[in-house]
Order: C-alpha cells, then sequence, then structure tokens
C-alpha cells in the first residue's frame, strides 16, 4: 500500500508560485515547514489589536526597528510565514533585497483569538527552531501576553522555548532588542463594551 505524501516546497519554488499567480491577489497563504497554508481570517478583536499595536509602537520605537505588519519573514526550515508583526533591525535597503531572517529579527508578534492553538503548536516551535531569540503570543481568548525567550531543542529533537512569562492586560513589558523602551498592554487589549 502506497500513501500519498504532500508536496513541500522550497522558499524559491514558492517565490515562483506566487510569481505564476498560484495563489489569488488578497489570498493570504504562507509557507510553513514547505507546505502552502492558508491563514485564517481576522476576526474584529484581532483587528483592532492590531492597529492598537501599530499605533502603540510606532510612537515608542520611531526609528529605532522596523515594523512590519502580516509579512513575510524567510526562516531556514523552508519557511516563510508571515506573522502578525515583527520587529526588525534597521537596514539601509528596508529589506528590498530580501525579507528578514533570523538574524534581524528582534521579536515576532502573533495576535491570536481563533489561531491560539496552531500560534502555541506549530508557529512557536518553527520560530524556537529558527533561534528566534523573543516570541510574543498577544492572547486575546485569555486576555494576556504570553512572552517566551530562549529558543532550544529539547531531546526528542522538537524544538521550544525554555522561559514562558505571562503579562496580564494592566501590565507594561520591555520591548526585547529596544533599550529602555516598554510597552504598556493597557494600550493593546481591546476593550470589549457589554
Amino acid at each position: 500500500m502506497t500513501l500519498a505524501t504532500a508536496k513541500r516546497f522550497t522558499i524559491e519554488e514558492y517565490h515562483r508560485l506566487i510569481e505564476l499567480g498560484f495563489f489569488p491577489e488578497g489570498d493570504r497563504t504562507e509557507l510553513i515547514q514547505g507546505e502552502a497554508i492558508q491563514m485564517v481570517s481576522k476576526g474584529k478583536p484581532h483587528a483592532v489589536c492590531c492597529s492598537l499595536l501599530i499605533r502603540e509602537l510606532s510612537k515608542l520605537l520611531e526609528d529605532r526597528a522596523t515594523i512590519r505588519c502580516q509579512d513575510p519573514i524567510t526562516l531556514p526550515n523552508h519557511s516563510e510565514p508571515e506573522p502578525d508583526f515583527t520587529l526588525v533591525r534597521n537596514r539601509e535597503d528596508n529589506y528590498l533585497s530580501h525579507h528578514p531572517m533570523p538574524d534581524d529579527i528582534l521579536l515576532v508578534i502573533e495576535i491570536a483569538d481563533s489561531s491560539l492553538d496552531y500560534d502555541r503548536l506549530v508557529k512557536l516551535p518553527l520560530y524556537a527552531e529558527a533561534g528566534i531569540s523573543d516570541y510574543w503570543i498577544v492572547n486575546l481568548l485569555e486576555k494576556q501576553l504570553e512572552i517566551y525567550t530562549t529558543p532550544y531543542q529539547k531531546s526528542t529533537g522538537t524544538f521550544d522555548y525554555r522561559q514562558k512569562q505571562v503579562k496580564l492586560p494592566n501590565e507594561t513589558t520591555p520591548i526585547p532588542g529596544v533599550e529602555g523602551v516598554s510597552l504598556d498592554l493597557t494600550r493593546v487589549f481591546p476593550i470589549i463594551l457589554p
């Protein structure tokens, strides 16, 4: 009996498919370990949180780092995810020559409601394997910020982060890689009115 296997793409093949129009314009797809994955659509709380984060990060960072919103990053494990936010080192070419790679990345942020399991079970080990030192999940379901640091490889061969810290919506947290700058979480979590 022969089992069917999925075709896995290299990053170059994935880019070629995009150029050929294989994915319709506006189609939210990302490459995860060689597989083209359809991203879930965003609900209102996710969209509002995204807007609030753009506003706050722009004010706080000014030009000390580049803020990328739902743009690709290139990882060595045949992956090109599109995190909700990536804070990267400033570059003269503004990443026109290539998408940011792990050495360029200060922080990856995912906003999670319906995608919470995916962000924890798929994205987290993916970012840890790539050596991304700081990963945040803005957990809208449990109204908390999950901060993951210090990636490592487990004895089983899988990847994870050694440290997890939880911040509540009434707290502040320093922004990794940007000296002396903290994010006030009261300005990030959407207020849901009755």
